[in-house]
């Protein structure tokens, strides 16, 4: 029997390719996924153990620049490290050099204004000399070090990047103005945030701490250990020598590295199993070809598996054939996508290199066993398990059947008990939708849960739909195609079974694109009306990478020529009725010209006297009201109560509760301004927008946005994730391509007495042509419809999930898109039909008819 399964399988190979096909396409999606995560992971890792090789104890302040006083009220500061600090740690025994470090976010402007880099990652730091007047973890390869206010030295690649030479004047920047500084030195740095292309510049200490910090403070210190010593001991001393805060914490270079590598670790899980579930998509889809492939092959060989019955092989053997059929093709085909996947990993390597402009980390491709044992245990079981319903249904051939002249069985089994049995899935997954939906943020789950079955029933009943659905379109195809067009609709419905299975592999993947755009459509349309309806100002003043601005560049907006009135919109944490809460804050005279809050009692006048306004939301759980008061402990560690001076609809602009900038100040909060509104004496105009951007002070960060701006922005956002969700489906909707080609590739090959018989009574090639290339659009668009309907019902639930967290939230269906994908499904159709409509056009008249 298993030289009869090898046989089967060297005789049947041209039909059994697209199976194969999809297998390794899956299996090269898994491998490919796990060798890309593996080396870039590997990479990365071994990058940023650099950044731990030149110290072995690090000290933390995790509160530094923070001068808020201790939590008991006391009006006792807290600890900070400074150099009384670095002198004690530098004194420990085992301590060869102790170096206190300043960082933060300074941008580098080239030669025409524009930051170079990526912006948000760039970098400042304080370059600490030596006795020898050198700081061994910059090496310089042209001038000195900073040493005075004024002076600063850029990583090398930097420095080429903007065309700079030491002496040049280079711009600088902050959060606030930029500062024009001399450049005195230029270094290299292993540093993996460098050599990803993110700039370094290096300040004298002193400056450092005034731009970055705050004076006399360290965000860290770096223990370099004497030659002998441990880092475990030395982190013992250091731990001694500490200020007694919970805000400071020491660790070794190991346990930093370590940490390190977790962290990384982490990270790339959350894309190694997203991209592995796109890959799990891509095989569940290759099931329904394998499982198609094989029940059209045993149809086609029920002679020959009667007449094998007949001379004595059992049921289990015939079982044990075809299985042994589906296992030796998927090992082949499993091996063939672990080789097409270790060059995929290769390819993603190359690529991510590529769009970052080669700055990220590199390393050997890294191909574990796990990868292998994964790669090919996932083709081969997702082969066999296919295949199981096609054997099992080739033993129950009788042998009787060896005396049968068709090549199909002359009856076809009562798809009664299927369509109940799909009945009922489909209608607890339908009402657990249903329920979800209606259920809010809590309902996400029952969603999830329902569509699962809400799929699985629609699969097991499409072929109950597929003769009503298709039957729509028969007259159509009738009048405009004739009587290929009356024979395409006629196939189509022939065998349900096969028409569910071929459809169903493109109604997953339009289920997922429709579900994913109509979300997109719907946000979108969320974030469009709330800047639309919520902002009066015409443009917002931020900066690009998303740090706080700075409040001079505030007040210089303010006082700009053109500007009738501005606010900076800002974020504070503190206590509030007995919880922490994010309040927002607005200049009360400037409130009503900027933005818009719409209020169900109260007035914005109570800003002016230091009220608070809160959202619905808050409003209803704590029952407050205009009038009521709240408890609040303040950032200056005081305490009183807030009064509730009004009540808006929730705002996706602000914060449940807003106070006023002056009362926030007041009180010691500390303001992050996240941007500054501005309203023009004349609305938008190009001249105003210039003007904001000099009152920025050059920084090269600096972004003034209109109100299409920002929805511009934010819509780029969500078409950037849908492209990147599409591209992930791609390999599913190419192997339900395969699907397609190898269903009507075969359906021609069983159908060759039949077509043969058409061609004899006057069917000329080209109305057999259109007859399979009509067949085949016909069942694509069939799965299209279904999936269309399906992801935006789905879609429609899960923004009932969201409603709570997007208030004003409703589906949005955008059919231009739509209509675009059900297109595509009919040209994908019609290109799978290509070769089996050749093919079919091609068959030998006299050869066909007398084809047993």
């Amino acid at each position: 029997m298993y030289r009869t399964a090898l046989r089967n399988v060297l005789a049947h190979k041209g039909r059994l390719l697209m199976t194969a096909l999809a297998v390794m396409l899956g299996t090269a999606f898994v491998a490919g996924t796990m060798v890309f995560s593996d080396t870039f992971g590997s990479a990365l890792k071994n990058s940023y153990s650099k950044d731990f090789a030149n110290f072995s104890v690090q000290v933390t302040d995790h509160g530094a620049g923070n001068d808020t006083r201790a939590a008991d009220h006391t009006g006792t500061a807290a600890a900070h490290l400074g150099a009384g600090t670095v002198t004690q740690l530098s004194a420990l025994p085992g301590v060869a050099r102790a170096v206190g470090v300043v960082d933060g976010f300074t941008a580098v402007a080239d030669r025409s204004g524009k930051a170079i880099g990526q912006g948000r990652d760039s970098n400042g730091s304080n370059y600490v000399p030596g006795t020898d007047g050198r700081d061994p973890r910059y090496p310089m390869v042209a001038g000195r070090g900073p040493q005075h206010a004024g002076e600063i030295a850029l990583d090398r690649r930097t420095a080429d990047k903007g065309g700079y030479h030491v002496g040049d004047t280079v711009r600088v920047a902050t959060n606030g103005p930029a500062l024009s500084t001399t450049l005195t030195g230029v270094f290299t740095s292993d540093s993996p945030a460098v050599n990803s292309g993110n700039p370094l510049v290096l300040f004298d200490t002193a400056t450092a701490q005034q731009q970055l910090l705050t004076a006399g403070q360290f965000n860290r210190i770096e223990v370099i250990g004497a030659p002998g010593s441990s880092q475990d001991a030395l982190l013992t001393e250091v731990l001694h020598a500490l200020p007694n805060s919970d805000a400071i914490t020491a660790r070794t270079a190991q346990q930093l590295q370590d940490q390190e590598k977790a962290d990384i670790g982490s990270s790339l899980s959350g894309m190694r199993t997203m991209l592995l579930a796109f890959a799990g998509i891509s095989l569940f889809v290759g099931v329904f070809i394998i499982a198609n492939t094989f029940t059209m092959l045993i149809a086609q060989r029920t002679r020959e598996l009667a007449l094998m019955r007949a001379i004595g092989a059992s049921r289990r053997q015939v079982t044990g054939s075809v299985l042994a059929e589906a296992l030796l093709i998927g090992s082949l085909a499993s091996v063939a996508g672990l080789l097409a996947g270790i060059g995929i990993g290769a390819g993603l390597q190359s690529l991510m290199g590529s769009l970052a402009g080669g700055n990220t980390p590199s390393g050997p491709l890294v191909i574990s066993p796990a990868t292998v044992l994964a790669a090919v245990l996932t083709g081969v079981l997702v082969t066999v398990v296919s295949a199981v319903l096609p054997a099992l249904r080739a033993a129950r051939i009788p042998p009787v059947a060896a005396m049968s002249s068709g090549d199909l069985p002359s009856s076809q089994k009562s798809l009664v008990v299927r369509n109940s049995v799909g009945a009922v899935i489909a209608g607890g997954g339908t009402a657990l939708i249903l329920w979800g939906s209606s259920a809010g943020s809590a309902g996400k789950w029952w969603v999830a849960g329902g569509a699962v079955f809400a799929l699985i029933g629609t699969f097991v009943l499409i072929p109950l739909l597929s003769r009503p659905l298709i039957a729509l379109v028969g007259p159509v195809l009738g009048r405009v195609f004739g009587v290929s067009g009356k024979l395409a609709r006629q196939n189509a419905v022939r065998n349900p079974r096969r028409t569910a299975a071929t459809a169903a592999a493109l109604t997953i993947g339009l289920t997922l694109v429709s579900a994913l755009t109509v979300l997109g459509a719907s946000v979108t349309g969320v974030v469009d009306r709330a800047v639309t309806d919520t902002m009066k100002a015409d443009y917002s003043v931020q900066l690009s990478n998303g740090l706080s601005v700075a409040p001079e560049i505030a007040e210089k907006v303010a006082h700009t020529p053109g500007v009738a009135a501005s606010s900076p919109l800002t974020d504070s944490w503190f206590e509030v009725g007995g919880k922490t809460r994010a309040v927002s804050g607005i200049d009360a005279a400037a409130a009503d010209q900027v933005l818009h809050v719409k209020l169900t009692s109260g007035s914005t006048a109570a800003l002016g006297r230091g009220q608070v306004l809160v959202d619905d939301e808050v409003a209803k759980a704590n029952g407050l009201a205009v009038g009521s008061t709240l408890p609040a402990v303040y950032p200056d560690g005081s305490t009183g109560t807030l009064t509730v001076g009004g009540v808006f609809t929730k705002n996706h602009l602000v914060n449940p509760l807003l106070m006023a900038n002056e009362a926030l100040t007041r009180h010691g909060a500390e303001l992050s301004v996240d941007t500054v509104l501005v309203k023009g004496t004349g609305g938008e105009s190009g001249a105003l927008r210039q003007a904001l951007v000099h009152a920025g002070g050059d920084n090269p960060l600096i972004q003034v946005d209109t109100k299409q701006d920002l929805r511009d922005q934010f819509s780029s956002q969500i078409s950037f994730a849908l492209n990147m969700m599409y591209g992930l489906l791609a390999m599913s909707v190419l192997v339900a391509v395969l699907g397609v080609v190898n269903t009507m590739a075969m359906s021609v090959f069983e159908r060759k007495r039949e077509i043969g018989m058409l061609r004899a009574i006057g069917l000329n090639r080209g109305g057999i042509k259109r007859m399979v290339r009509l067949e085949s659009v016909v069942i694509s668009l069939f799965g299209a419809v279904l999936g269309l309907g399906l992801g935006c019902f789905l879609a429609w639930a899960v923004n009932g999930t969201l409603k709570n967290d997007l208030t004003g939230l409703t589906t949005v269906l955008p059919f231009g898109k739509l209509a675009l994908f059900l297109g595509l499904a009919g040209l994908v159709g019609l290109v799978a039909a290509v070769w089996p409509s050749r093919r079919a056009a091609k068959l030998d008249i006299l050869d066909s008819i007398k084809a047993a």
